[in-house]
């Protein structure tokens, strides 16, 4: 019977998920790009009838999760997902191999940014526009969709979500999951077509407006240039993008509460006032770094604000190779690919909220030396008493650097350098896309061999799902009844 439950719920998603093909077949019959539709359409019928038969196949099943199928459940379904969105990708034959298609559109749903392709431009605008839309559906959680739009899965929607969303706090901000899950996608919605009429004002067309509203708002980083925005050499569009990757890195939870009036919620968050002071920090320092070289304090302003909000969001664009910038401002953006965003944000990385607990942790132990009989506690959002909340980060932590040495281990066994190794590791689990070393952004990943491209596929979804959903099933433990 589980069985059954985990294959109509996956169909299920396959369904929604395949719904979504129609906007990249009406943009290949605007574009005249007719060979392209049977490689969105044949998808796009096969998952509506196998979910529309699952469905109504189960519609009495009463569906219940324990513990283990909920991370069974979630890791499964988004390697469905992930082998769904490579299928346009193959079929059209823009990508011929299925290890090449399967990183693309890993890259695309976890928001990773990280592309094979060598130049984007040559693609048919509907392939582009699907790269990007993955972005946008895997931004925001393609489970937590589902429960917006049909809150089937009862008394498991929370714990699924929960295992989907990222940050080590997961909350309702209504008191149905189902509500909360349609409330936080109509932001998101809302955000993104601000953007496509920002990006429009700024000369882009509709399509690749679309595009880059999609990832910018997911964080993820495709683009429909091969010099990413960098290519349109307009200040205009850079300020939206940073604008909107700023806000895409923000927790959305936040948002609700300004539209609902709740601003003592907003102005009393802990992280989100460290991402503030993070952010404004690394962009003057970065600037005054880059005045020399670019000769003027304009200019230097407008890269580094750019960039910063492209690494710490983990959205990936570019505007300019960061490796060719001066040490000091190589290292502030290294900075930034062990930082992240806020949680409950679409960006990816370590999240600003674990440095704020260990920060506040690593200062009490320091008064506790110094006043060994004290009581001392790490306050969060004016809210003390969370030893919870330490052990969760410090545990977190171990896990996320422990996955990164291994994969830079399994890196440099693939003949990469050691740097590039470690820095493609932080960001294949921060989702951030590109790195330094060979793998810098002017690069792409398809100089990788087949192997590390498996690997580094295992490690963005381990990202995207905050690590342990993927972990726990190498783990004795889990298996045992």
């Amino acid at each position: 019977m589980q069985i059954f439950v985990f294959a109509r719920l996956i169909f299920i998603i396959l369904a929604i998920v395949g719904f979504s093909l129609i906007l990249p077949i009406f943009t290949a019959l605007f574009c005249g790009e007719i060979s392209v539709i049977p490689s969105f359409a044949l998808p796009l019928l096969s998952s509506l009838v196998l979910g529309a038969v699952f469905y109504f196949a189960g519609k009495k099943t009463k569906i219940k999760f324990s513990t283990r199928s909920v991370f069974a459940f979630v890791a499964l379904a988004w390697l469905s997902i992930s082998v769904f969105g490579s299928l346009p990708l193959l079929m059209s034959g823009v990508i011929p191999n299925f290890h090449d298609a399967l990183f693309e559109s890993v890259s695309g749903f976890s928001t990773t940014g990280a592309t094979i392709l060598g130049d984007v431009e040559c693609l048919p605008r509907s392939i582009n526009l699907w790269r990007c839309q993955m972005h946008w559906l895997g931004g925001m959680g393609i489970i937590a969709l589902t429960v917006a739009l049909l809150p089937l899965l009862g008394v498991g929607s929370f714990q699924l979500i929960k295992a989907e969303s990222t940050g080590p706090e997961k909350g309702q901000i209504t008191p149905k999951m189902a509500n909360t899950a349609k409330t936080l996608w109509f932001l998101y919605t809302g955000f993104t077509v601000a953007q496509i009429f920002a990006l429009r004002v700024c000369g882009l067309d509709f399509i690749d407006s679309i595009c880059h509203a999609f990832s910018t708002l997911g964080t993820g980083g495709f683009s429909t240039k091969n010099a990413s925005i960098g290519a349109y050499n307009s200040l205009a569009v850079e300020i939206v993008c940073t604008i909107f990757m700023f806000l895409a890195g923000v927790n959305f939870s936040l948002y609700f509460y300004v539209i609902t009036g709740k601003f003592d919620e907003v102005k009393k968050n802990s992280e989100l006032k460290a991402y503030i002071s993070l952010f404004l920090i690394c962009i003057a320092v970065i600037t005054l770094v880059l005045i020399p070289h670019y000769g003027s304090f304009a200019k230097a302003l407008r890269y580094s604000s750019f960039q910063v909000a492209s690494v710490m969001t983990t959205t990936g664009y570019a505007t300019d190779d960061f490796t060719t910038w001066p040490s000091a401002a190589q290292f502030f953006i290294f900075l930034l690919f062990f930082t992240g965003g806020c949680s409950g944000s679409t960006s990816g990385g370590f999240k600003i909220i674990r440095w704020v607990v260990l920060k506040k942790q690593a200062w009490n132990e320091m008064l506790r030396m110094l006043h060994p009989h004290g009581i001392f506690t790490v306050s969060i959002n004016q809210k003390a008493g969370r030893k919870d909340l330490v052990f969760n980060v410090a545990a977190f932590t171990f896990v996320y650097f422990g996955l990164t040495f291994i994969s830079t281990m399994v890196s440099t066994f693939c003949g990469l350098d050691i740097f590039t190794s470690f820095t493609a590791s932080l960001s294949m689990i921060g989702s951030i896309g590109p790195a330094f070393g060979t793998l810098n952004p002017s690069q792409n990943f398809g100089i990788i061999s087949p192997f590390l491209k498996y690997w580094y596929c295992f490690v963005m979804i381990a990202g995207r799902l905050e690590l342990y959903n993927l972990i726990i099933f190498l783990f004795p433990d889990y298996w045992k009844k």
